[in-house]
């Protein structure tokens, strides 16, 4: 399912003006775990200011017009043992990412010498399935990322309401099945476009 990941992962980051390639499909492997298929795509945006601000370390699509280049490590939710019950609890999530991806933030972003210049150059992005939401949870598990060296996150419920915001129902993407069946589904009223929230 690692391409399906991708291939979300890939329309959010061209939709928002980068060039994107994948950089490599590895095999994470643990001791306790059977292997995991982790995929990276590296990231370009030309027309990304180098005066540009600092993103936030959790990353929204405002933050996207920060960033020039980044190696992106998608660690999909289809192939671990997210749950729903999971994802809306913020301790049980919590424990998750530090067993399930923190134990290997190491090996996720090791680049093979000589397939990039200047990895340093690189901002490292990590997708996750989600963050947590509540405090203290949400702040120590990005205080807990940062210490691993990872440079922003970035969940699949902001990728997928960007999507869901950018696809128009009167616009035909013949080259993207992803967004044609997004398309498909917002005619058809079975999907609607985030809501601005007003507090």
């Amino acid at each position: 399912m690692a391409s399906f990941d991708e291939d979300i992962v890939r329309e959010y980051f061209e939709l928002n003006g980068f060039f994107a390639r994948q950089l490599r499909k590895h095999s994470v492997h643990s001791r306790k775990k059977a292997t995991e298929e982790t995929v990276d795509l590296l990231v370009h945006n030309p027309s990304a200011p180098s005066d540009a601000p600092e993103p936030n370390f959790q990353l929204f699509s405002s933050d996207m017009v920060a960033i020039r280049q980044a190696i992106v490590v998608v660690h999909g939710w289809q192939q671990t043992r997210v749950t729903p019950a999971i994802l809306k609890s913020p301790a049980r999530l919590l424990e998750f990412l530090k067993k399930g991806v923190l134990s290997q933030a190491d090996v996720l972003f090791e680049v093979e010498e000589g397939l990039l210049e200047d990895v340093a150059a690189y901002r490292k992005i990590l997708v996750l399935p989600g963050l947590p939401t509540a405090e203290p949870q949400r702040n120590e598990c990005l205080e807990l990322f940062k210490a691993q060296g990872v440079d922003g996150v970035i969940a699949f419920s902001t990728i997928l309401e960007d999507l869901l915001r950018h696809v128009e129902v009167n616009h035909s993407y013949h080259k993207s099945e992803l967004l044609q069946l997004v398309r498909v589904l917002k005619v058809y009223d079975m999907v609607q476009a985030p809501q601005m929230r007003l507090f």
